[in-house]
């Protein structure tokens, strides 16, 4: 049998640890390994057309799995495309190794063709980021960096030289078991003691969820059923808490709807639940809070805290469910489920008057129908900006539906490159890019990624013509709008030429026949919506303090606009709420 050289064991270690594809865009100092990955019958190497895009479609299908991925770069240029991608895949916490091939070993530090130190660059977007310099380092500085990307939750990057990686690994290398995924975290009894008297003391509690409720929408809804308690939601927290929920209040944040705020902010005991909101402005200032997150270095970092607790939500709501006392005043519960279904009667018919017969068409009008249309369990990747509004408002999550987007990082031109990931876990499953034509056009050029590999993505393009959310931003600074206008093509024409299905639609009579024939189609699709520019979600009164990218400074208003099917989900919950 032939000794294997470094890259050899570089792909069968993360081949041994689940990883089935490797992103990345070739290169000379990449080449030991992609002719490793070549030969292995375990791994495909995926080609993109741009290292961002391989960054995110790693930490998307990570998501979507929440197992171990990969992606690469070649030395210099080619890993420095990773960082966004990386940056936004360890703060969504999503378990991703970083191959970021380098110069030749004898010409580190001497200022080579292409020299980077990419140990150093990417050690603020990773938990771990190293170089290996001597083939005797392998295989357990990579597993090292596997077990910090999976133990910790985000990145891990390797970087090795093409000629290390060409080099015969060491004989007799020690395999180590490999950690493949993370344990539960139970908080202490001391934690678990106050958290309970401190609920027991309370006559008004209020859940406020984030992405670290995944798993646990059972024993959330249990718990809130028995403290009688609203339950709001940041962004991330949506998918996972959002759908057959009878104590729903809606969102809190700048996109938020509902009466969120008000039960955030009304409440006695406030309970942030796996939750890293960063907006402290919507958090209240005189109730008691109480932080549960699995990640310590996040409790209390956005507002004051009473109780800090280490553990996950889940096994944390096991501990407290027979503990805790049952409440049997709903007064305040059924106070907000009101003002949350008044607060949605409120906004909906703004959104619903002559919508299916408005030129340029009301973007609202394109998400709620997409909702109606896609299936139930479709994967949506969504870009920043005004896509971020529709999929928050109109979106419906139901258990199995997923919904991916740079929601901590915000980087556009997020959503095709993570539709990317998403669609290559599980080619029969929908996958649907939610794309603007500002984030689109960014990497539009791995579109050609989806007919390369025939790649079923649906793109849904909302284009407007313009970067809408930086707008949005400059009106209510009162600046008028400058370099926000994009001069676009027919995106239809130009799937249509790439070799994909495409289709141009313009008025709203022809919006449902659209969708539904790209959805038929078995490969690339791309339905290019011309909608209206100046569908912006602005409440009716707005102080130029009130949006500065995404934060609130000195009010705590939120945008109002459509909120699709949460309008008929309010009112379904209103009717458990005792008549006098």
């Amino acid at each position: 049998m032939a000794k294997q050289n470094v890259a050899e064991q570089f792909v069968d270690i993360l081949s041994r640890a689940g990883v089935k594809r490797l992103y990345g865009v070739v290169g000379d100092s990449l080449n030991p390994v992609v002719d490793a990955i070549r030969r292995s019958p375990d791994m495909d190497w995926i080609h993109v057309r741009h290292e961002e895009t391989a960054a995110f479609a790693a930490g998307a299908e990570a998501q979507i799995t929440g197992q171990l991925t990969a992606c690469a770069g070649s030395c210099g240029p080619g890993n420095l495309h990773l960082i966004n991608g990386l940056y936004d895949a360890h703060r969504s916490m999503a378990p991703v190794l970083a191959l970021a091939s380098h110069i030749p070993s004898s010409e580190i530090g001497l200022g080579y063709f292409q020299e980077t130190h990419p140990d150093q660059l990417f050690r603020e977007c990773s938990h771990y980021s190293e170089l290996i310099s001597n083939p005797k380092q392998m295989p357990r500085l990579l597993q090292t960096a596997i077990q910090h990307a999976v133990g910790q939750g985000g990145v891990s990057v390797v970087s090795l030289p093409g000629d290390i990686a060409d080099q015969p690994a060491p004989d007799k290398a020690a395999e180590s078991a490999l950690v493949t995924s993370r344990p539960t975290v139970r908080p202490g009894d001391e934690e678990i003691d106050k958290l309970v008297r401190m609920i027991d003391a309370a006559d008004k509690v209020t859940l406020f969820c984030g992405s670290g409720t995944a798993g646990a929408h059972s024993e959330v809804m249990e718990f809130a059923g028995k403290v009688k308690s609203p339950v709001g939601h940041a962004l991330r927290g949506k998918e996972w808490i959002q759908y057959d929920n009878p104590y729903d209040v809606g969102m809190s944040g700048l996109l938020g709807y509902g009466a969120a705020y008000e039960a955030t902010n009304e409440c006695d005991l406030l309970i942030l639940l796996g939750t890293d909101f960063p907006y402290n402005a919507f958090l209240p200032d005189d109730a008691l809070i109480a932080q549960v997150d699995v990640r310590p270095e996040r409790l209390g970092r956005r507002s004051k805290l009473d109780l800090a607790v280490w553990g996950d939500v889940r096994e944390t709501l096991r501990c407290l469910i027979p503990r805790v006392k049952e409440k049997s005043n709903r007064r305040f519960l059924d106070k907000m489920l009101k003002k949350h279904a008044d607060a949605l009667e409120g906004v909906i018919k703004a959104y619903t008057r002559k919508v299916d017969k408005h030129i340029p068409i009301h973007p609202e009008y394109v998400a709620s129908v997409l909702d109606d249309l896609a299936a139930e369990d479709a994967v949506f990747t969504v870009d920043t900006g005004m896509c971020n509004v529709w999929a928050a408002r109109y979106l419906s999550p139901n258990g199995r539906r997923r919904i991916i987007g740079s929601f901590s990082h915000g980087s556009m031109a997020n959503a095709l490159p993570q539709a990317i990931g998403a669609q290559f876990v599980d080619r029969r499953r929908q996958v649907v890019s939610m794309s603007g034509d500002g984030g689109f056009t960014m990497l539009m050029g791995d579109f050609l990624t989806l007919v390369q590999y025939d790649l079923p993505v649906k793109v849904v393009l909302f284009n407007n013509s313009s970067l809408g959310m930086v707008e949005l931003e400059m009106l209510v600074a009162g600046l008028p709008s400058y370099g926000t206008t994009n001069l676009n093509p027919d995106f239809a024409a130009v799937a249509r030429a790439c070799g994909a299905f495409g289709v141009r639609v313009e008025k709203p009579k022809d919006l449902t026949g659209a969708l539904k024939a790209a959805f038929r189609h078995k490969g690339p699709a791309l339905v290019d919506v011309v909608t209206d520019p100046n569908a912006l979600s602005i409440p009716p009164k707005i102080s130029a303090e009130m949006v500065t990218g995404f934060a609130l400074s000195a009010s705590k208003m939120v945008l109002d606009g459509g909120v699709g099917r949460m309008v008929q989900m309010a009112r379904s919950n209103l009717r458990n709420v005792p008549r006098p």
